[in-house]
């Protein structure tokens, strides 16, 4: 199965196909700019750049993939009407094409989609399309959306892993080497693997000295596992708090393609990427998806390969619903060390937390969450303490008050499962 597809990526034909895929979505897709980053440079010594694609009408690049692979589709097939799977920006961009072409279109996405992007869904389709909630992960939406797919004989219009979506994707790296023909690195976000394959085998039948470079989140390094074990791996778990990249599965198309195009794979930690967040709001005023920060999030793992380079990272979106902004915050001071969770034993006496305040606390420490769990027996109770430091360093003394004071406790602050359950 994957022969053409690895003839079709290795001759001009795909440049073509971008390049036919940039003409026609000219006149739909906003043409987003790239702006160099004064901050980040003097920082990395390279030239940063920022493609912006959260300036797109939906928010992300994902109008592009998705309009070129239904506007290929013929009159029969776009009678039928369209179905497709999302965690929320490959479903705006469907809705929004289904609107503009008149198309019947199903939507598939988790339970677990923020209500922003739902509501964005449904701004943008209208009248056109049905969105159906299923499942906790995309990979699950995609299932049952494959079902229905076949069940009633319409076409699935996939979010990554088919040539068209791909082309689509790869109509940024057109304005890329329009803009900055000098681009040595592109820096992009993996989910799928639509964008990286799109635009690294773009770049590179343009220019082969050019470096792609992917970054997983290190919650679902579904490609990083990937190209460690040489075939398309499923990971049995994944962190779902970056959505727009949360996959347990790359596709099989965009694995080979990513396999023989993207130069560098790795995994940015979820903590690092809010901290990223904050950081681009606070000093350039841009709002970010988390998925839409992961590239610049990267480039710490990437200081030696950037130094004195021309470097591109994609900022793939903004679809970012502002009820988590309490959990980004946590997150990051999490991933700062600033922030730890404990869980503590109180005797059920007076005085037993006047006592934590006095010997445990340092003079800088502050509790943000304290709640009584549950009283086991009339002497003790345990409570979910809290405490958020002025500095890192602070930890291994709050920990050796703690000893010595014969403070009974729990850190769970980097036990994902606990903290999930109790925060």
């Amino acid at each position: 199965m994957l022969l053409p597809v690895l003839n079709f990526i290795c001759t001009n034909r795909f440049t073509l196909d971008v390049e036919q895929a940039h003409q026609i979505l000219k006149e739909i897709v906003v043409r987003t700019p790239l702006q160099y980053n004064s901050r980040l440079s003097q920082k990395f010594g390279a030239e940063i750049y920022f493609k912006r694609e959260d300036q797109q009408i939906v928010r992300s690049y994902k109008i592009r993939g998705a309009y070129y692979n239904m506007h290929s589709l013929g009159a029969e097939q776009r009678e039928r009407g369209v179905v497709c799977a999302s965690a929320g920006n490959h479903a705006q961009g469907f809705a929004y094409s289904c609107h503009l072409m008149k198309i019947k279109g199903y939507i598939f996405m988790p339970q677990v989609t923020p209500r922003q992007k739902i509501a964005r869904v449904m701004h943008f389709g209208g009248e056109w399309i049905k969105i159906e909630l299923v499942g906790t992960t995309y990979d699950e939406a995609a299932h049952v959306a494959g079902q229905f797919c076949l069940e009633n004989g319409m076409t699935y219009v996939h979010p990554f892993d088919n040539l068209k979506t791909i082309a689509g994707q790869g109509t940024i790296g057109v304005e890329i080497m329009e803009d900055l023909p000098g681009a040595e690195v592109g820096v992009v976000p993996v989910g799928g693997g639509g964008l990286a394959s799109g635009l690294s085998t773009y770049l590179k039948h343009r220019n082969p000295a050019t470096k792609v470079i992917g970054v997983d989140p290190a919650g679902a390094p579904k490609m990083v596992e990937s190209v460690k074990a040489g075939y398309p791996k499923v990971l049995e778990r994944i962190d779902n708090f970056i959505d727009g990249v949360a996959v347990k599965k790359a596709g099989v198309i965009t694995f080979e393609i990513i396999r023989q195009h993207v130069d560098k794979l790795i995994a940015t930690a979820e903590g690092k990427v809010c901290t990223t967040m904050i950081e681009l709001y606070q000093n350039e005023g841009i709002i970010t998806e988390p998925a839409g920060a992961l590239s610049i999030a990267a480039l710490d793992q990437l200081a030696d390969d950037i130094r004195g380079k021309k470097v591109v990272c994609i900022i793939s979106g903004s679809n970012n619903d502002i009820s988590r902004y309490p959990e980004v915050i946590d997150r990051s001071l999490i991933y700062e060390g600033l922030k730890h969770y404990f869980i503590v034993e109180f005797a059920q006496k007076p005085g037993e937390l006047l006592r934590f305040l006095q010997y445990a606390l340092g003079p800088t420490d502050d509790i943000v969450r304290f709640e009584y769990l549950k009283k086991t027996n009339k002497e003790f109770g345990p409570a979910l303490v809290g405490i958020e430091l002025t500095n890192r360093n602070d930890l291994e003394g709050l920990l050796n008050r703690m000893r010595e004071n014969n403070i009974t406790c729990i850190n769970i602050t980097h036990d994902d499962i606990l903290r999930k359950y109790f925060v």
